[in-house]
């Protein structure tokens, strides 16, 4: 039988939304590429080379953008909330990882909601510290992320059940 302090309240994983997949991301870039060849051609035809280069410069520029729009959507943020704790960490792109770790009992979670706008921050705080979560995160998913995280917390200030 598992320990009742140990049982999972809840847990989140947040991560930045990407609206394109890899492999719609690579097709869009062979149709943008194919599209500034053939918008290229004619002036690379007409002796008007330095047109073609630029084009392709555009089409690099475009991939680059790219690269490191995904290489940033690597960066997530975890949640993880005991009867005992709650630990939330943010892991970098390149895998660094900040944890905090505080009293559920203590920790206080803080929303920021704007009339036109809807929830702008989601954060946590103890002891006169603020700590944003989910700032990535759209005004939606914040007021949802902040609903479900403090019907947890209300879970793990009851204490364990044991049975």
């Amino acid at each position: 039988m598992s320990d009742p302090f140990e049982r999972k309240i809840y847990e989140a994983r947040l991560s930045p939304h990407r609206s394109m997949t890899r492999h719609a991301f690579y097709l869009f870039i062979m149709i943008f590429c194919l599209g500034q060849v053939l918008f290229a051609l004619p002036f690379f035809l007409m002796g008007a080379w330095p047109v073609a280069g630029f084009m392709g410069l555009d089409a690099l520029g475009l991939y680059l953008a790219f690269r490191v729009s995904y290489r940033s959507a690597r960066r997530h943020e975890t949640l993880d909330l005991t009867p005992l704790e709650l630990v939330f960490a943010q892991i970098g792109v390149c895998g660094q990882r900040k944890e905090w770790r505080f009293n559920p009992s203590w920790v206080r979670l803080e929303q920021t909601v704007h009339e036109e706008f809807g929830t702008e921050r989601v954060a946590l705080v103890f002891r006169g510290e603020s700590v944003e979560i989910g700032a990535f995160l759209g005004p939606d998913q914040k007021a949802e992320l902040a609903r479900e995280l403090n019907r947890a917390l209300i879970d793990a200030r009851r204490g364990a059940h044991f049975g």
